[in-house]
C-alpha cells in the first residue's frame, strides 16, 4: 500500500451542499478513470444518485434530533484514498480491498461508495462516506487518532491480501517525502531468487523422505518444477518469465542441487554442518508462506488461526521491527521477566502496607485496652475482673503479640511515622500497577506473537509460551 488518506469534506465557499456533495462525486466517478463506471461499487446507496441520498439523511438527522450545525462547520462526507504499488493489483481487486476497507471502517453503519481510478500507473480508490448514519440518529465519530487507526487497517487489509504497504511512514512535519523507491530500501518486495529460495526452507522444513516428494511439495507451493538434461532442475514461479536453476553459483552456498539432496538424505542440515546459517528474517518469511497459501505447514496453521490473526501477527512484528526468531524470543523472555520482576514487586509492596496496617491496627487497640489491662494486672488477674473486662483483654493481648510478631523487641514507631509510610507505600503501589498493567500488555502481546510464530514455524514452543504468561 503507497498511501492511505482520511480526507474531511465541507461545504465548498460560495455552493449549497448538494453542489459541493454533486462536485466531489462527479470527480470520483469520473468515467474515464473508472472503466466507464465498471469500476465503482456501493454499499446502501446508488452511486448515481449518493449525493441526494447522502443530503436527504442529513434532512432526517435535523427532523429526529432537532440537531443542526453551522454551515461552515458542517462535514458533508469523508473520503478515503487508497494507492496501490503499480504493477500488484488488478483494478477489480483494488475496487474489492476498497469496498472491504470501508465496510470495516465503518462497520456496516454508514453508507459508502467506491470508485477505483486507473488513470495512472498506480491504482487508487477513492471511497466516499457519508457523515451521518444510516438510521439518522447520529454522525460518524471523527476520534482523535483516526488516521492512523485507518491506516493500520487499511495495511492490514493489504497484508491479509498478499500486497505491499509502508510499515513506517513519514509524517509531513518531518520533512519532504520520499519518493517509492527511496522508501522501499531495506523493504523492497522480494526477488524471484529470493521468494525460490524461502519457499525451498518451508518445504525442507517439512522433511521430504525424496527428491519427488520436494518437487511434489514445491509444485503444491505454486511452482513449476522442470527437470532437464544431466540432471538439472530449475522452478518457475507464477507471473516469472524464466526458469532459475537450482544451483549453488545462482541461489547461494547451501542451494545447490547436491546440497538439497544432502538435506533431504540427512546427510548434512539446512542450517548448519557444512552450510553457513542463515539469517531468517520473519516478515519475509511469514509474507512468503501467506503468498504461497499452500503446503502442510501452512495447513497446520490454518487449522489453528486464521487470516486476519496471522496479518495481525506479521503488522505487530513490523511495527515493533523484530525482524527475526531470536529477536522475538528475546525480548518475550525479557517482557516476561519484567512482568514476573513487577508482579514480585507490587507483592512486596502489598505485604509491607498489610504489615503497616496491622501495626497501626494494634497500635489503637493497645491505646484504647491498656487502662483496662492495668486494672487487670492490679486486680492480680482476678477471674471476676476478666469475666467483667474479657473484650477488651483479649484485644490487648492480641495487640501485644502483633508487636512481637511485628516488631521483634524493637521500639514502637510513633504513629505519624507509620501514617508517612502508608502514604509512600499506597504512591509506590499505585506507579508499579501502572508499570505492571503496561507490561502485562507487552507480555501478552509478545507471547501471542511468539506463539502464533511458533505455529507458522511449526516450532513447539506453546508450553514454554504458556509457562511465560503464568
Amino acid at each position: 500500500m503507497a498511501t492511505t488518506r482520511l480526507i474531511i469534506h465541507h461545504i465548498s465557499k460560495g455552493e449549497t451542499i448538494a453542489q459541493s456533495l454533486a462536485d466531489r462525486f462527479d470527480y470520483g466517478q469520473n468515467p474515464e478513470k473508472t472503466q466507464q463506471g465498471e469500476l465503482i461499487s456501493s454499499y446502501q446507496c446508488d452511486a448515481e444518485t449518493a449525493d441526494a441520498e447522502f443530503l436527504l439523511s442529513k434532512a432526517k438527522y435535523k427532523a429526529i434530533t432537532g440537531r443542526e450545525q453551522k454551515k461552515d462547520a458542517d462535514i458533508l462526507c469523508y473520503q478515503i484514498r487508497q494507492s496501490f504499488v503499480p504493477g500488484e493489483i488488478t483494478p477489480e481487486e483494488a475496487n474489492r480491498i476498497g469496498y472491504e476497507t470501508a465496510m470495516r471502517w465503518t462497520k456496516g453503519n454508514y453508507a459508502f461508495f467506491v470508485a477505483t481510478h486507473v488513470d495512472r500507473k498506480h491504482f487508487h480508490n477513492h471511497i466516499y462516506y457519508n457523515s451521518t448514519a444510516l438510521d439518522c440518529t447520529r454522525k460518524f465519530n471523527n476520534f482523535w487518532g483516526s488516521s492512523f487507526a485507518l491506516r493500520r487497517l487499511s495495511d492490514r487489509i493489504c497484508i491479509e491480501n498478499g500486497l505491499s504497504y509502508i510499515a513506517h511512514p513519514k509524517l509531513k512535519s518531518k520533512g519532504k517525502y520520499k519518493h517509492y523507491g527511496q522508501w522501499l530500501d531495506g523493504n523492497k518486495p522480494l526477488t524471484f531468487q529470493e521468494r525460490l529460495k524461502t519457499q525451498i526452507d518451508i518445504c525442507l522444513s517439512e522433511k521430504p523422505t525424496s527428491m519427488e516428494e520436494f518437487f511434489h511439495a514445491m509444485e503444491a507451493a505454486g511452482y513449476e518444477v522442470k527437470q532437464g538434461r544431466g540432471g538439472t532442475v530449475s522452478f518457475r514461479a507464477e507471473g516469472q518469465e524464466r526458469f532459475t536453476r537450482l544451483r549453488s553459483s545462482t541461489l547461494g552456498k547451501g542451494y545447490g542441487l547436491e546440497d538439497i539432496q544432502a538435506i533431504i538424505e540427512g546427510r548434512a542440515s539446512p542450517s548448519g554442518g557444512r552450510f553457513e546459517p542463515r539469517r531468517v528474517n520473519l516478515i519475509i518469511d511469514i509474507q512468503s508462506r501467506m503468498r504461497a497459501g499452500k503446503g502442510p505447514a501452512y495447513e497446520r496453521w490454518a487449522k489453528v488461526f486464521n487470516l486476519k490473526q496471522m496479518a495481525a501477527t506479521l503488522q505487530y512484528l513490523q511495527e515493533n521491527n523484530l525482524l527475526e526468531y531470536s529477536q522475538l524470543a528475546e525480548k518475550t523472555a525479557q517482557a516476561a521477566d519484567r512482568f514476573h520482576t513487577l508482579s514480585d514487586k507490587i507483592k512486596t509492596i502489598e505485604g509491607a502496607a498489610n504489615t503497616n496496617a496491622d501495626l497501626m491496627v494494634a497500635m489503637v487497640d493497645y491505646a484504647k485496652t491498656r487502662a483496662v489491662f492495668e486494672g487487670y494486672k492490679a486486680a492480680k488477674y482476678s477471674q471476676k475482673y476478666y469475666a467483667e473486662h474479657e473484650g477488651d483483654i483479649t484485644l490487648h493481648r492480641a495487640a501485644q503479640a502483633t508487636f512481637k510478631r511485628i516488631l521483634s523487641g524493637a521500639k514502637l514507631p510513633k504513629m505519624d511515622a507509620l501514617k508517612a509510610e502508608r502514604q509512600r507505600l499506597t504512591a509506590e503501589k499505585n506507579a508499579a500497577y501502572q508499570e505492571y498493567r503496561a507490561a502485562k500488555k507487552s507480555m501478552q502481546e509478545l507471547i501471542t506473537a511468539k506463539a502464533n510464530i511458533d505455529h507458522l514455524l511449526g516450532l513447539t514452543d506453546t508450553q514454554k509460551n504458556k509457562e511465560m504468561e503464568r
